[in-house]
């Protein structure tokens, strides 16, 4: 894997030139293989050797504290050591100002060797959150005490009865007292109400949790507005601190109702937590100002405006969408390089000649049988090429926060569109990866013998949480590619008639140009035909099938755009010029059916009746 995370950052996107800027200025592509190097090693060693043991020794609760195996402390602990919670921050602040590009290739190997371990994830996304729309004290004592591994931090958006529908979360939040404006930490108010999925909600890795919190501040006849613009953003500290940022000693009224029991992810504590029903009421006169009452509601600290917490929480949601493409990459790329790994040894059947197969011959590694190959093949094209797609938004990450006015602008324009895909092509196509890697294995791959049974467990995860496969879907065909009149779209399909254009020049790769072109207007004339009538029932009926082939019209951009950066004759080279062949071949033909049913705006979905099934 590192040869192709390498071969990405520096023959593909070029990530030296980011050297140029200021911020990189100390940095060199040295400095950058020493952090990929670390990060490679800590993996390897604290994690990799772990995967399983997380595995079958699931989360537990005694009643008083939720138990992990040591390993996973171990690894928390390394992690935080390495200053990787940080890599992306200011040098102020102890950061060591890597570009988002970097700290993603060296994020990757940690989800490889061990996703339910975790790296960090929710932690880091809730302190940029924090960085990007809290007061400069939260920032001090929530967000710093996070990057530096002391706090871990969550996101709480779910709810038992709403699941991803937020317009109807029915969290509230109540100011707490006349003076709530006064506290040094931010507007207090009192927080009651019920989370559900919530990964790392509770454990002892840390001294402290730091939830953020969406929930609806009450109208003054006491209901809850309406819709998502009611909903607001808040900070819930497990324990209650100080402006300093010191524990207080006090427990906030955040209680761990129940552990979810995964399919995957197993090694991951996931929850589901109360919120101020009384179960470590908060005394009067302690935590945060003058408090009043007993289990009146857990203490917690508006961040932002009333009503813009949806906004404020996008910036973090974001972020997890990108990490969880990446994480499915990952698990797609251990399942691959375990089944390239067995079917280079595991010998079966005879080769085919002129008159068939002859028994006498000695057996073959299975890797020499062309349906083996096909299905390595598929695995190096979508696991390979989604790691190219996420490293991709994560140069444009860095374009966003570094680039000049017309790159930032573009970049936001480019990652509008393309975080849908970034998230859900590789949830579903490296766990179809991760199946195949299971066939190779043949009934040894569907025994707990070896590993490649947990990765699609593991994968299986990633199609669902941090916006579900459907809502991807719609968000894509209902928003994005309509957005400011369709200017995200124009400019992806800037891009990717640049990359054609290239393809033009080089022979073997001119004719997958021209099929990339075919595939572009035939996305474009759905997408027009698809919103024909103007009504939303009628174009957001096949936004799945729609988001499929958008996705895969992207990834044979991406595939193509590898190809262009590969020309030699090397084995590394001609492997991937291989895998894009294999992707114009057997997967980008695959957008016309998926299509059909968009341009046709097909009603069998939307007209079928509950009784009828």
């Amino acid at each position: 894997m590192r040869a192709v995370v390498d071969f990405l950052l520096h023959d593909w996107l070029r990530v030296e030139t980011l050297l140029e800027r200021d911020r990189f200025a100390d940095h060199s592509r040295e400095t950058f293989s020493q952090v990929l190097d670390t990060c490679e090693r800590l993996a390897r060693d604290k994690y990799a050797p772990f995967n399983r043991l997380v595995d079958t020794e699931e989360p537990r609760f005694d009643g008083q504290t939720v138990l992990l195996p040591r390993a996973t402390k171990e690894a928390w602990d390394a992690y935080a050591a390495s200053g990787m919670l940080s890599a992306a921050q200011d040098y102020a602040i102890g950061g060591m100002q890597l570009p988002y590009t970097v700290e993603s290739a060296a994020n990757a190997f940690f989800a490889k060797a061990s996703v339910s371990i975790g790296a960090g994830l929710l932690s880091v996304g809730n302190a940029n959150l924090l960085m990007a729309h809290g007061t400069a004290l939260q920032q001090q004592v929530f967000a710093l005490n996070e990057f530096s591994g002391r706090f871990s931090g969550t996101m709480c958006l779910s709810e038992p009865q709403a699941g991803s529908s937020l317009s109807d979360v029915a969290t509230r939040a109540v100011p707490d007292g006349p003076d709530f404006e006064s506290d040094p930490l931010g507007p207090r108010y009192r927080l009651r109400g019920n989370k559900m999925w919530i990964s790392a909600g509770e454990h002892e890795l840390t001294e402290n949790i730091i939830h953020l919190v969406l929930a609806k501040i009450p109208l003054a006849d006491g209901q809850l507005p309406p819709g998502t613009k009611g909903i607001s953003l808040f900070i819930v500290p497990k324990k209650l601190v100080n402006e300093k940022g010191e524990l207080t000693g006090e427990r906030n009224d955040v209680a761990l109702a129940g552990l979810n029991h995964k399919c995957g992810w197993r090694g991951t504590t996931n929850t589901l937590l109360n919120f101020g029903e009384g179960r470590f009421p908060v005394r009067a006169g302690q935590g945060s100002g003058g408090l009043d009452g007993q289990g009146a509601g857990a203490i917690a600290y508006r961040v932002g405006e009333p009503g813009q917490g949806l906004r404020c929480m996008f910036h973090m949601m974001n972020e997890a969408r990108i990490g969880v493409g990446m994480a499915a990459a990952m698990l797609g790329m251990a399942g691959y390089e375990a089944s390239l790994a067995y079917a280079r040894q595991r010998p079966q059947g005879r080769p085919i000649g002129p008159s068939g197969k002859d028994p006498a011959q000695p057996q073959i590694p299975i890797i020499e049988h062309a349906d083996v190959k096909r299905m390595l093949l598929a695995q190096k094209a979508y696991c390979e090429g989604a790691l190219a797609l996420e490293l991709y938004c994560a140069r444009l990450v860095d374009e966003l926060h570094t680039g000049s006015p017309e790159a930032r602008q573009e970049a936001h324009l480019l990652l509008e569109v393309l975080t849908p895909i970034a998230k859900s092509w590789p949830s579903e196509w490296c766990l179809e990866a991760n199946s195949m890697a299971i066939q190779v294995h043949g009934g040894y791959g569907y025994t707990r013998d070896f590993p490649v049974e947990q990765y699609w467990r593991d994968n299986r995860l990633n199609m669902i949480h941090e916006g579900t496969h459907g809502i991807q879907a719609l968000d894509l065909l209902g928003r994005k590619v309509v957005m400011d009149g369709g200017a995200g779209l124009k400019l992806l399909a800037g891009r990717i008639n640049t990359t054609i254009e290239r393809a033009g020049q080089h022979q073997g790769l001119a004719v997958h140009g021209h099929q990339l072109a075919k595939a572009l207007k035939e996305l474009g004339g759905a997408t027009k035909a698809a919103w024909a009538t103007g009504v939303a029932e009628e174009a957001l009926a096949n936004a799945t099938p729609y988001l499929q082939a958008f996705g895969h019209v992207v990834m044979a951009w991406v595939w193509l755009d590898v190809a262009l950066s590969a020309p030699s004759e090397s084995p590394q080279h001609q492997g991937l010029r291989a895998a894009n062949r294999y992707f114009y071949e057997y997967e980008l033909p695959k957008i016309g059916p998926w299509l059909q049913v968009v341009s046709s705006r097909q009603d069998v979905c939307r007209t079928m009746q509950d009784d009828w099934f």
